[in-house]
């Protein structure tokens, strides 16, 4: 990374129910926000100097209106390379895993929940995020 390109910190959470099915955001197609009306993760940027651990569970409780804490949050991977959201950017980002949500209990609060069983991860997969993609695919490879 030089210097002077722009860096992003970010804490994207792969959010699984307590049916096994993903918990995805339609992103809001509003300005500032990235890859609008795409199918993204819950999470977001880092504030200041807080961890990214920290970041996770802000943004997963403002988003998903719920409370939960740090310890139900599994680290999963990092990814550290080339922003696709701004060019010339680099993209730090710490995925974390959250399991056995209930849907129902849930107040979303930015974008759309979008609830995805895995075998109909295909069928929406022109409209995930790079942030998605690359979480899914590692899950299920982990998985296989």
């Amino acid at each position: 990374m030089s210097e002077t390109s722009p860096l992003r910190e970010i804490a994207p959470v792969v959010v699984i129910d307590h049916k096994g099915r993903f918990l995805l955001q339609l992103r809001d197609d509003i300005p500032g926000v990235y890859f609008p009306g795409w199918i993204g993760l819950f999470g977001g940027h880092r504030e200041a100097d807080e961890s990214f651990l920290a970041c996770a569970v802000r943004e997963l409780n403002e988003e998903l209106g719920c409370s939960l804490s740090a310890n139900h949050f599994e680290p999963f991977f990092s990814l550290i390379g080339p922003d696709p959201a701004v060019p010339g950017g680099t993209l730090h980002a710490e995925y974390f895993i959250v399991r056995n949500l209930v849907v129902e209990e849930l107040r979303v609060s930015e974008g759309t929940l979008v609830v995805v069983e895995r075998d109909e991860l295909a069928k929406i997969e022109q409209k995930l995020t790079p942030t998605v993609h690359a979480a899914l695919t590692k899950y299920l490879k982990n998985q296989a």
